[in-house]
């Protein structure tokens, strides 16, 4: 049996925690890969709203199993807070697993991350400040602590060497607020709760599953163009966003993974630094954004607004490997008499459709395309036939000039609304 992925490909908040929570009874396990509690993952469920920050979101499944990978980041405060918002509305965490080889954010951490981001006053990478990078860092430089370390007869000795660590190397930064005291009584008061969610080796676990013909679907957080070798560097996350990061985040090998389905708004947001193409500074802009309500699930921050992205969306879908597409919030350009796309770019006077080396160092000029917006509503609608012809042609258009098929289209929050076929 093959695992799927799902996994975004513009600069997150795609819609990608809704489209999982669509398809999750169709899988016997859902397994995040990547990422940390940066991302927030926003799902409807009739007049019930929830953001998921490290939890799969197959959590809503009772039947399903959700397991954070080892490539996944996780701060106990922040996951207790989730599992008791869960909680409080009525939900199990009978079914989530959480990989020994995670690793821990730790209060330091997101206090380096503050520092850090002051450190580079006019040029912030634009950070939420959750401790991510620096937990990636001690990652790959052999320093940081896992969440099997939790069950270690000396883990406050660990823990105790590394905040060392931190404090020492916060003596470089600008001084910033940070409550640490308070903090450090909370992460150990939530890793008393980490405790008693189940451990796995995620590696054995993911195989076993797919060598007893489990199916298996491995869910991204942020999108591909954050992706720390791929994305719009240094404007990027600390993670492998992209569907090569399943293999190291699970541990599974590549010729395991099956379909890998990609998400795409109708239009295009970036929140934070970093370049944007075809960002629309004006009136359009802030319609799209009034309209999507696009603001960040997990910072509050507005996000920017633009036009779809050909070039980029086919970048993505080339390193990804993408079979099916997914096209989210087609209902927040109803209104809209004219829909644009930049089909290519002008780069120093040549007309091209690949991404140059370095988008922040490239005078890009978009080359946009314009068809007619549907101006409905599309609320009623509930098969592909139904929808207005000028929203078909849209679709259409995209699946010509991508070359992949559009085989959802998600046009409201709540799970009905989303189309198949």
């Amino acid at each position: 049996m093959a695992l799927d992925v799902l996994l975004g490909l513009q600069w997150g908040d795609e819609g990608k925690g809704k489209i999982v929570d669509f398809l999750a009874n169709q899988y016997d396990i859902i397994a995040r890969f990547q990422g940390g509690p940066n991302a927030g993952h926003t799902i409807v469920i009739e007049d019930k709203k929830f953001v998921l920050h490290t939890i799969p979101s197959g959590i809503f499944r009772k039947d399903v199993q959700n397991l954070i990978g080892n490539g996944v980041v996780v701060d106990p405060i922040i996951l207790s807070k989730e599992i008791a918002g869960l909680k409080a509305a009525g939900l199990s965490m009978d079914n989530l697993l959480i990989s020994s080889k995670a690793h821990l954010i730790l209060p330091t951490h997101r206090w380096l991350d503050a520092a850090s981001e002051a450190s580079k006053g006019k040029q912030k990478i634009g950070s939420t400040l959750k401790g991510i990078g620096p937990t990636y860092m001690d990652k790959t430089g052999r320093n940081g602590l896992r969440v099997g370390d939790v069950h270690t007869p000396n883990f406050k000795e660990k823990f105790d060497a590394l905040t060392k660590k931190h404090k020492q190397l916060l003596e470089i930064y600008p001084s910033v607020e940070y409550d640490y005291e308070n903090e450090v009584v909370e992460w150990h008061k939530a890793i008393e709760l980490l405790k008693t969610i189940p451990v796995v080796d995620s590696q054995y676990y993911i195989n076993n599953a797919l060598d007893q013909g489990k199916k298996v679907l491995a869910e991204g957080a942020q999108g591909s163009m954050l992706d720390i070798d791929f994305g719009t560097y240094p404007f990027v996350t600390s993670s492998n966003t992209v569907t090569a990061g399943v293999c190291t985040g699970l541990g599974v090998a590549p010729k395991r993974v099956g379909k890998v389905l990609g998400i795409t708004k109708a239009y295009c947001t970036r929140v934070g630094s970093g370049p944007f193409p075809t960002e629309l500074h004006g009136e359009v802009g802030e319609e799209i954004r009034k309209l999507g309500g696009e603001f960040g699930a997990t910072t509050g921050r507005p996000r920017r607004c633009g036009w779809i992205d050909i070039p980029q969306l086919k970048y993505t879908i080339m390193i990804n490997g993408v079979d099916e597409l997914c096209v989210t919030k087609v209902d927040i350009l109803n209104t809209f008499d004219q829909i644009s796309f930049a089909d290519s770019y002008q780069i120093n006077g040549e007309k091209t459709d690949e991404l140059p080396f370095d988008l922040e160092g490239s005078e890009i000029t978009p080359n946009y395309e314009s068809m007619p917006g549907w101006n409905c509503d599309l609320e009623e609608m509930s098969t592909r036939n139904e929808l207005p012809e000028a929203l078909l042609n849209y679709i259409n258009k995209l699946e010509e000039m991508l070359g992949v098929p559009v085989k959802y289209i998600s046009k409201g929050p709540e799970r009905k609304n989303l189309i198949v076929g």
